[in-house]
């Protein structure tokens, strides 16, 4: 159960018993879906990039999917498709809040 205050969700491509999910590349897939839902709506070639909303990362060696709770504010059930897609593949969730790059020195 994700809270109503978090920011951010990330989906890591491990399942509660501690597997790697497969296939691979499932993050970009997952994400690759979710290209469509944009802050400014349909977008012409929006499905050349990733949504700011849902975006694919590598943390601490784990692909993850980084959801953003916008989402949930523009799209309910593009939200819950992506929470489904979670609990359905029994993947561990987790509230946290991607912190930008440093800026180059």
């Amino acid at each position: 159960m994700v809270s109503p205050n978090a920011k951010e969700v990330f989906i890591q491509g491990i399942t509660h018993a501690g597997k790697t999910f497969r296939p691979s590349d499932w993050a970009e897939r997952l994400a690759g879906v979710m290209a469509q839902f944009h802050p400014a709506g349909k977008v012409p070639g929006a499905h050349l990039s990733y949504s700011p909303w849902c975006i694919p990362q590598v943390l601490n060696g784990v692909k993850c999917v980084v959801v953003n709770r916008a989402l949930r504010d523009y799209d309910v059930m593009a939200w819950d498709f992506v929470m489904n897609f979670a609990k359905d593949n029994d993947l561990q969730v987790a509230e946290a809040c991607l912190l930008p790059d440093p800026p180059p020195r």
